[in-house]
């Protein structure tokens, strides 16, 4: 049995500071993004999970697509290889099995240059909006940078809080569907669980309800937004593929290719990331 030399307070004390904007240098952020497994040689999803979501992309799979139009076109060879560019790993399409690596340097730059944009959203005072797919993964670091902008100027929006719909389903009891907010955060419920989605349509009722002028999100939350041409900064794992393609055709320019299938707590570097890049003070 392994012990920890932490006691529990001390424990939940440097998790905080984590959240905290604080001074580290790229390489520390770096180092704890491979042991969080943000990043690395070994990430969430091997190169036969990726191969597979790239065919179900290029066919027209419509939940591949994440709600955006028009990524059919490519060869799956030309979509491997936009997602290699961004993650960093193999792009021979003659590699079929084995993982798939993500380096942690090119996470840390791509959430650089999402945070002069996030940044800039602060000291114009936009209206921003945060979403995520992905509730087992990401709301930490949405609901830090929510707080970060709302610190710098930034007005959070959360259109449709509450707002319930019903799903076709083969067990009536699981067709609930409401959108809550957690900090500020959007996320999917059937009014008792989170919900992991690919589904653009909560985005799209959102939209319907206010015009942000910058989205912060993922999954089809992300896509949504694309598709009406707001401007978005996209989170997307490696086998996430449709914001990848939507970027190569200018839109959006912002993506963050990272594994988002991890602890949420992992995701801290991310933030310091961002956060370097906003005033130290107001």
């Amino acid at each position: 049995m392994l012990f920890d030399p932490l006691d529990p307070l001390e424990k939940r004390a440097r998790s905080s500071e984590h959240w905290q904007r604080g001074d580290y240098s790229t390489d520390e952020l770096a180092r704890a993004l491979l042991e969080g497994r943000v990043a690395g040689p070994v990430t969430s999803h091997d190169r036969q999970n990726v191969l597979l979501r790239i065919d179900r992309l290029v066919t027209g799979e419509e939940d591949a697509q994440f709600g955006i139009t028009g990524l059919a076109g490519p060869s799956w060879e030309d979509v491997l290889a936009l997602v290699a560019g961004e993650a960093g790993f193999d792009p021979d399409p003659a590699v079929h099995f084995g993982p798939t690596a993500i380096d942690p340097y090119r996470v840390l730059a791509a959430c650089e240059r999402s945070g002069d944009r996030l940044s800039l959203a602060a000291e114009r005072g936009e209206r921003v909006m945060l979403a995520t797919g992905h509730p087992a993964g990401l709301p930490l670091l949405y609901m830090a940078v929510g707080e970060l902008l709302e610190h710098h100027g930034a007005k959070l929006l959360t259109p449709l809080e509450g707002f319930e719909w019903k799903e076709e389903s083969r067990w009536p009891d699981r067709r609930h569907r409401q959108i809550r907010y957690f900090r500020n955060v959007a996320v999917l419920t059937d009014r008792g669980s989170t919900i992991h989605t690919h589904s653009p349509f909560p985005m799209e009722r959102m939209l319907s309800e206010v015009t942000p002028d910058l989205v912060f999100a993922d999954h089809g939350f992300a896509g949504a937004a694309i598709e009406r041409g707001i401007e978005t900064i996209s989170i997307a794992d490696v086998n996430d593929l449709a914001a990848v393609v939507a970027k190569a055709q200018g839109r959006p320019e912002l993506v963050i290719v990272m594994d988002d299938n991890v602890q949420p707590e992992a995701c801290w570097p991310c933030f310091q990331a961002i956060a370097s890049r906003f005033p130290s003070a107001i």
